[in-house]
């Protein structure tokens, strides 16, 4: 799936490098390998900037992401949430508490397996009593059975004011209209003063897929989901053998 004619002009313009964690960043133990925190480290050395732009919490992600030592942005929440390299708060978007509603009575229905982020938790399964105390920023469903999740689906797509996703093939996630992770790492580009054109975005699954597509280099893991190798630039090893690493080196340095 390489693009040749895009090889050597595109890696002198790579200004930032946009890396999802799970399944992409993070090995099967959820750990960053040796080979992919070395490769990250002579991108920052170089210049480059290192954004990890993630369906995590910064609650669940940080440790992690702090162990890089970053000096850029973080997208959080599959776009939710930008943070600055100070880890201030630079921007939030939050879903209408009445599709919170609707996706608990959906839950409730389906007897789904399911989480959701709050701006100062996640939820799994054991949900407050009062969803209205809560700001809520993303909702996911876990559904073995394909044919339960078509329906959830099917009902939430007829919603103008939702973002459907996924971060495996059992799952959906879901953000307020308009939030995914290209929209995000836009928003971060125009803070730097760069563009799309100049950014490397890698993943596994569909909440990678829009940063994927509008990056001037879109990398597909060796074990994503077929729909996003299908439309990324080229394709890289897989999470559990440092493809990352050398998505970056092929492209980057």
């Amino acid at each position: 799936m390489e693009t040749p004619h895009k090889d050597q002009e595109s890696k002198n313009d790579i200004k930032l490098i946009a890396i999802d964690m799970d399944g992409t960043l993070l090995n099967e133990k959820h750990e960053i390998s040796d080979e992919n925190r070395k490769a990250i480290q002579e991108a920052q050395d170089r210049g480059i900037h290192v954004v990890i732009s993630t369906g995590r919490s910064k609650l669940t992600c940080a440790d992690l992401v702090d162990s890089l030592s970053l000096k850029s942005y973080l997208v959080t929440v599959n776009g939710s949430e930008i943070w600055n390299e100070s880890g201030e708060l630079v921007e939030r978007q939050l879903l209408n508490i009445d599709h919170v509603h609707e996706m608990w009575d959906l839950k409730q229905k389906h007897k789904t397996n399911c989480w959701a982020t709050t701006v100062d938790n996640v939820y799994r399964d054991q949900f407050p009593e009062d969803l209205t105390e809560h700001e809520w920023m993303k909702f996911g469903f876990d559904v073995e059975d394909d044919e339960v999740r078509q329906i959830i689906f099917d009902q939430l797509s007829q919603n103008e004011d939702l973002e459907i996703t996924n971060s495996s093939l059992q799952n959906l996630e879901i953000n307020a209209a308009g939030v995914n992770k290209a929209r995000a790492i836009e928003k971060v580009c125009d803070k730097l003063g760069i563009t799309m054109e100049n950014v490397l975005a890698m993943g596994d699954s569909l909440n990678d897929l829009a940063m994927i597509k509008e990056a001037g280099i879109g990398v597909a893991m060796g074990n994503a989901q077929e729909k996003v190798k299908e439309e990324a630039d080229w394709v890289t090893a897989s999470h559990i053998e440092h493809g990352v690493a050398k998505a970056i080196r092929h492209w980057a340095l």
